[in-house]
């Protein structure tokens, strides 16, 4: 790009801080995409909570961001799936920035197995983290939203939740319910001013992704390069997507430019063409 087309761009280019005076609430944010889309909110002008288990992942996070991008970032310590914590997690985020206004549900967890060797405590752990605690957050989140007169309500889900893969059944059968859940919301509240949209990132370079890696090098005796190519290969691009990747999609689902997306499930995934 020439220097007068750079200009041009520029004079032209929107707001570059859209979200400023908006207080976002971020489920695991410690590391990986929650913490790319935690910085890529803050550089849009949110002030954040950083709410996980890992509090010095957070704590780094929060002061990391908050320098970067001149915003207010507060972390909390809660277990998503602890209804009483995921209370006063959001009660003291309240205290501190105000209401929530933008609400992203990026904690999750994925494991695989066969699933006939399928226990009950694995089926019903990934239900619970990567939906009952979408479940939680919402629900925490709506009241305030409502008494404002809107919001955005954001859900990481996968495209684990668009079609199937196989050994990790429980897992695709939480994120479809995350995606039934926040079409649900969106229509309920739509009349509300609150949109409810889901993010469905395929595999993205993330410390989830590299277990996965670990885990098919170990049961198939692939090396890395051939493991790394079996996830690769559901990407028409021939690569794994990157955490910003997906934290872009989110912040134009945060922005006023998206005030008429709601009910949505965006698949991230490098042109992998879904049902």
């Amino acid at each position: 790009m020439t220097d007068e087309l750079r200009a041009i761009f520029e004079k032209t280019t929107v707001d570059e801080r859209p979200l400023a005076g908006q207080h976002a609430l971020v489920t695991g944010a410690g590391r990986g995409i929650g913490a790319a889309i935690a910085a890529r909110l803050a550089a849009a002008g949110c002030d954040l909570t950083l709410l996980g288990r890992d509090w010095d992942r957070l704590k780094a996070q929060s002061g990391t961001i908050a320098a970067e991008h001149d915003i207010t970032a507060y972390e909390v310590q809660a277990d998503i799936t602890e209804p009483d914590e995921i209370e006063r997690a959001f009660e003291w985020a309240g205290n501190m920035l105000g209401p929530v206004s933008i609400l992203v549900n990026n904690a999750g967890a994925a494991a695989s197995t066969p699933f006939h060797r399928m226990t009950p405590e694995h089926w019903l752990d990934m239900i619970d983290v990567n939906l009952h605690g979408t479940f939680l957050c919402c629900r925490a989140a709506v009241p305030a939203m409502l008494e404002r007169g809107g919001g955005r309500i954001i859900n990481v889900a996968s495209t684990a939740g668009q079609k199937g893969y196989p050994y990790v059944a429980a897992y695709c059968a939480a994120k479809h319910g995350v995606i039934g859940l926040t079409r649900a919301l969106a229509v309920e509240y739509a009349a509300k001013g609150i949109t409810v949209n889901a993010v469905c990132p395929g595999f993205t370079e993330t410390e989830m992704t590299v277990e996965s890696l670990r885990n098919i090098m170990e049961k198939t005796g692939r090396s890395e390069d051939e493991a790394r190519r079996e996830l690769t290969r559901h990407n028409p691009q021939g690569r794994l997507v990157t955490p910003e990747e997906v934290a872009d999609a989110v912040g134009w689902l945060a922005s006023p430019a998206a005030a008429a997306i709601t009910g949505q499930a965006i698949a991230v995934a490098g042109g992998e063409v879904m049902p």
